[in-house]
């Protein structure tokens, strides 16, 4: 397959990095294209063979899938760009521009005065944790095949996992997800500053944290109970977890993610 991804930077880049170390994409398959000479140089420093392109599509109509990675307000503009360079019946459309919707591309790619369905329409939204291949990322989609469902499932599974949602769920979804992983830095920004008033470096802190974190999504992950299941075994009556516990309750902590997440929505 060849794949192109329009966007070479942090998250166009990422994606690119990724799809090279997995296994369904050689790296000549690949090729970036963006308006900026400087990301597309790094890819090509770290990545020997990716293909790329500067302001020039001429490679849209050998793509297999042509992922849109770039900021939101400029999806249309790429749209008008590139749709008459496409063919709607054999290739597969990818957005990753949060808040812009399906039903918003699709008028954009109307192609006026010709009798043409529209092409199999993907909005994929990765967290910033796709640049080590371990995003969670939301995937809705139109006019696509079951086939074509599973194709970019496997692809972003590659660079994380990756779930098939209606579209209609993506905003709570990206409050618990892309936002949400901006809440957990906090709380270890938030813990570390602790840690150092107790003594810690900064750095110290920050790993203890990071690991400790790490090992509670891995063990829920596994366990897949409620979370309350695996605090019970960590309490005990009079003991200081639950006086920690009882503190962040009472300082608003559920609820002022509660309402965070809510917001974000």
């Amino acid at each position: 397959m060849k794949i192109v991804i329009i966007g070479g930077g942090n998250m166009g880049g990422a994606i690119a990095r990724g799809l090279v170390s997995g296994s369904m994409f050689k790296v000549n398959d690949i090729t970036v294209i963006d308006v900026n000479k400087k990301p597309l140089e790094l890819l090509q420093s770290q990545l020997p063979g990716i293909q790329t392109a500067l302001s020039d599509y001429d490679s849209l109509p050998n793509a297999d899938i042509i992922i849109m990675a770039v900021k939101p307000w400029f999806i249309e503009d790429v749209i008008l760009d590139i749709k008459f360079k496409l063919d709607y019946g054999k290739q597969i459309l990818v957005s990753i521009a949060a808040g812009v919707t399906l039903s918003m591309m699709e008028k954009s790619l109307s192609k006026p005065k010709e009798d043409i369905s529209l092409p199999a329409l993907f909005r994929v939204i990765p967290n910033t944790a796709i640049a080590i291949g371990q995003s969670m990322t939301l995937v809705s989609t139109t006019n696509a095949s079951d086939t074509q469902k599973a194709l970019i499932l496997k692809i972003f599974n590659e660079l994380g996992k990756a779930i098939l949602m209606d579209e209609d769920r993506l905003p709570a979804g990206i409050a618990l997800t892309s936002c949400g992983i901006a809440y957990l830095f906090r709380y270890v920004r938030a813990a570390s500053l602790a840690g150092v008033e107790l003594g810690f470096y900064p750095s110290q802190a920050q790993e203890l944290i990071v690991n400790t974190m790490k090992g509670a999504a891995e063990l829920l992950l596994h366990t897949n109970v409620n979370p309350e299941v695996e605090i019970d075994k960590v309490i005990t009556p009079g003991g200081i977890t639950i006086k920690g516990l009882n503190e962040l309750e009472a300082n608003g902590f559920s609820d002022a993610i509660i309402k965070a997440i809510k917001t974000s929505k």
